[in-house]
This record gives C-alpha cells, structure tokens and sequence, in this order.
C-alpha cells in the first residue's frame, strides 16, 4: 500500500536524509568494497608462472595496482612489472630478496606469505576467467568512487551544474573506457600463411639480403629492412612521412605477403586503411565524392584493394599516446601469435610516452628512453623498425638552394634518435617550399610532384638521395623516373 506524505515533511526528510547520506556516504571505510581476494592471488601466482604470456598480457590491457584490492598483491604486481620491464626472472627467490631489501616482506604475509601466494594456482588455464572477475571488482570500486565524487560536487560545489554535468560525465567515460578490451589487431581474425607464399619469399632472387621496401634506390642503399634495425623518417607536417610509411607497409603485405603490426598514435586505424585503400586502388576521396560516382574500372579496382587487404597480415594498434612499456608489451603478444611478422611500424615517435620518474623530468631523457626502448625492441624481436618522427622548424629557416632541405640536426627534442637509429631518412618536398606561400604548394593534387629522402644515416652502407614522385590525392610515393632502379 502506498502511504501519501504532506510536502512539507517530505522536505525536511530530504533536508536531513541529505545531511545523514554526506556522512555515511559509501567508502572504503564504510562498505565491504567489491573484492576477490583469492582470485588476485591466483593471479599472481600466474604471473611468476608464465611472466612472458601473463604479464606482458596484464600491460597489454592496461592494468595497473589499483585493479588488486589487497595491498599485498599491489607490492608485489609493481615489483613483477619492474623485473619484468627488465627482462629479469620473477621467482620467489629474488622476490623474497627485493621485499627484504625494500623492507616489504612482512607486508605480504612474511616468507610463509609469500610461499602461499606462489603455489596457489597450478596452471594458467583459468588466467582470462580469473582476469575478467578481478576486473569486473575494479570497474565496481571505480563505480562507487566515482559516486562518491559526484555527491561531494553536487553537495558542496558551487561550480554551475552544465559543469558538474560535465566532469561526472567524463567519470563514467573513463570507466566506461577502463572496461574495454584492448583489441590490438582488428582487420582479420584469422591470418593464413601458405607455404607456397614463404617459398616464394625465401626463393626470391636478387642481392638485397633484408625485406625490400617497394624502392629499389633505397633497398639497394640500406640492404634491405633486415631484423634488429631501427628506420627513422622524420619529416616537416604536411610531407607525407605517414603516406611513405604506408606504402612501404602496403609493399610488404600485399608483395612479400607478410604480417606487418602498426602503432598508430596519431591516426584513427579506421583513416589509416582508407589511405591505404586509395593508394592501392588508385581511386581519391575526391573520386569517391564525385557527384559523377565511380566507373566501373574504378570500383573494381576498389573492390579488389579491399578484398586484398582483407586477406592480408596487415595488423593496427591505434592506441593514442602509448608508452613505451605497452608498446613493448603488445609487441611481443603480436609476435608470439604471428611469428612471422616481419616489420613494425610506429606513427610517430614524440606522440609516444615513458612513464619512468626520470622521464617525467625532462622531454629529451623521455624521448631517449623511447628511442632506445625501440632499438632494444628491434633487437630483441629480431624485425625492422620503421618509426616516422617530426623534424622542429630548422628547413623553414633555411634559405637559397637548401631551402627546406633537412639535416639530422632538425630532430625534435633529442640527438638520441640519430644515435640510437641504423637508418634515418629525411623526407620533404621542394616544390613545397618552391612557392612563396607554403600553402599553394601541393594544390595541383593530380600532378606527380618531385620528393627526396634524403637517407643522411646508413650504419651499413652508403648514404644520399633517393628521388621520389608523390601524388598527392593518393598519397603516394612512387620511384622517380629519373633515378634508374636499384642506383647506388
């Protein structure tokens, strides 16, 4: 039955069922918080079970200590991040170690403790069980956390409520965005890789020993993208290194017929397959938009560009200002999967992140500790690198017949690039700079217009420079015909 109540007392029972909610608001403190302890130990234990698998996972998708309740399991996710960030060994000897050391070990339940957490969980067959409860826990603290800001700002704040509206907003999203799987590649599901396709990559004749790139010039210069080296192209805004970088890709999925991985930290994937449709197709926005429509040639080249990167390795991780520890930690999940993959793309290097405290001090060590963690990553995966990187405002600057021609000097915010790099390839446009004002070069979209990448590092052979053709509405670079193919 329902008992009708005068408003006047409905008003003061709000007045003072508010007053009573400020006080005994949901907390930690105050409620038995979502929690799976014994899970999160299991979890760990998996961790010192298969590190390589299991933490490169949890980095993967973004875990961080707050997805552990317990402040044991907290201590002792950081110190397995740490050690396996180093490629060091997580076994319950050295842990005891570093716990001792750190003074933590009675924190975790003392030696007896620490046994415990490691011989809980006798295989890893149920991590993604186990995962998937410790972080529905998580996503639920968050929740009630969120809540408990949210009733502060509508209590106490005098900030006005489109604002407040705002920023509760922004809350839920960033939960929202914490329960979302990280997909690291989308385009395909399942990659088939014939045998008939590594025969024919293995038989391939020619005295370029690494993986060509599409430009004989360059291929002839750099022998190749060979495993361990780190390729940096670095360029002005507007000259093309993203569309140099996918054609390059473009060669080696579609010709050498080989997984590519591409970290796109400026991009959306989505934008990145379109320029790779239009460059394979030969068919521009512009075509597409036509109030004319597409021929019928044109369509069926289109139509055949996609089925062919459908089927392709091709495989994009559009995740914005990644770091490098996550950069890494996909990595390697990727090439466990798809051994075969034989190139990563990186676009581009000073929109990446390194969470190291020295890092968090100065932009040039960041910039180094990622330069130097791709180089590391090149090595330890034995695949070719390829990072596109910006150049500051040194080719504006110059004047006469070098106007716009870079030097390795123009790298933004560190010289460790150069020095961590095999290979660096300056790439610009000189029509680009020909015009009085920047803008009103490159308007004829339809015209093949000269490009130079200048290759002003090669660890392994000679440097110079390698003429390009660029078409803008494809955005495409092609080999120029002035420079005879395979020209040392």
């Amino acid at each position: 039955m329902v008992h009708s109540q005068p408003l006047s007392t409905m008003s003061q029972g709000s007045a003072s069922a508010g007053k009573e909610n400020a006080a005994n608001k949901l907390s930690p403190e105050s409620v038995s918080m979502p929690q799976a302890p014994t899970l999160e130990k299991s979890l760990i234990c998996m961790m010192a079970m298969d590190p390589t698998n299991i933490i490169s996972h949890c980095i993967s998708e973004g875990i961080n200590e707050e997805y552990f309740y317990i402040p044991a399991h907290r201590i002792l996710w950081e110190i397995f991040r740490r050690r396996y960030e180093r490629n060091e060994p997580v076994d319950i000897a050295s842990i005891a170690q570093i716990l001792t050391d750190e003074g933590k070990l009675e924190a975790v339940g003392g030696n007896s403790g620490l046994a415990d957490i490691f011989s809980v969980a006798s295989s890893t067959a149920l991590f993604e069980s186990h995962y998937a409860t410790i972080k529905e826990k998580y996503l639920r603290r968050c929740m009630i956390m969120a809540g408990n800001k949210m009733h502060d700002w509508a209590i106490s704040s005098e900030t006005e409520i489109d604002e407040l509206l705002d920023e509760a907003e922004k809350e839920v999203m960033d939960i929202r965005r914490s329960s979302q799987t990280s997909v690291t590649w989308s385009l395909k599901k399942d990659i088939q890789t014939a045998m008939s396709n590594l025969e024919k990559m293995m038989d391939r004749k020619g005295d370029v020993l690494g993986l060509r790139t599409g430009y004989d010039a360059l291929d002839s210069k750099i022998n190749g993208l060979k495993g361990g080296e780190l390729f940096v192209i670095a360029a002005r805004p507007s000259m093309g290194k993203t569309s140099f970088l996918l054609n390059i890709v473009e060669h080696l999925v579609l010709e050498v017929k080989k997984p590519v991985l591409i970290f796109s930290c400026e991009m959306p994937s989505v934008q990145l397959v379109e320029r790779l449709l239009y460059a394979k197709s030969g068919v521009s926005r512009e075509d597409i938009t036509s109030k004319k429509g597409l021929k019928g040639g044109q369509l069926k080249d289109l139509k055949e560009a996609i089925t062919a990167y459908q089927n392709s390795g091709l495989i994009i991780d559009d995740t914005a200002a990644i770091s490098i520890s996550e950069l890494r930690a996909k990595a390697r999940r990727v090439l466990k999967e798809h051994p075969d993959t034989c190139a990563i793309g990186v676009d581009y290097l000073q929109l990446m992140r390194s969470h190291t405290k020295q890092a968090q001090n100065s932009r040039e060590r960041e910039i180094a500790e990622i330069s130097a963690g791709l180089k590391g990553l090149a090595k330890e995966l034995n695949v070719p690198i390829i990072v596109l990187a910006q150049l500051n405002r040194g080719p504006e600057q110059r004047t006469g017949k070098v106007k716009g021609r870079p030097m390795m000097s123009d790298l933004r915010e560190s010289g460790a690039i150069e020095q961590d790099a095999d290979m660096v390839g300056l790439l610009y446009r000189p029509d680009y700079y020909e015009k009085d004002e920047p803008e009103e070069a490159g308007q004829d979209d339809d015209e093949k217009k000269p490009a130079i990448l200048v290759l002003a590092k090669n660890r392994n052979g000679p440097t110079g420079d390698i003429q390009l053709d660029f078409e803008a509405r494809l955005m495409r670079f092609t080999q120029s015909a002035s420079q005879k193919q395979g020209e040392e």
